[in-house]
């Protein structure tokens, strides 16, 4: 990362900094894995629970492997977990995380998931 880790602290402060440091590097790393449209899209519908992959790329209107392909970053992130049932894998939203996140997108952009 650049710039932040660069900052001189206090040595009674470099515990908060390291704690702050870490924190801001969770979180880039979390709005990095929703910052796809199709994920973004694909955790939306997942909001109202499980889905299968022949279901989201009916929802999205989506080739198979653009939505596999999707999944799997998401699942790559403890995003989502996968079920299997049969033949068919059912996915949900696995980290609290995503819908809080989901409920602040809706009130500031007017949209609903």
């Amino acid at each position: 990362m650049g710039g932040i880790e660069n900052i001189r602290q206090e040595p009674e402060q470099e515990a908060d900094f390291d704690a702050l440091i870490k924190a801001a590097n969770d979180a880039s790393t979390f709005l990095k894995a929703l910052g796809h449209d199709g994920r973004l899209m694909i955790l939306c519908y997942l909001m109202s629970g499980p889905k299968s992959v022949t279901e989201l790329e009916n929802l999205l209107s989506s080739r198979q492997a653009v939505v596999s392909q999707q999944l799997a970053r998401l699942r790559h992130e403890g995003l989502v977990s996968a079920r299997r049932d049969g033949q068919t894998i059912f996915y949900s939203i696995l980290d609290p995380k995503v819908v809080d996140l989901l409920v602040v997108l809706k009130k500031l952009f007017g949209t609903d998931c």
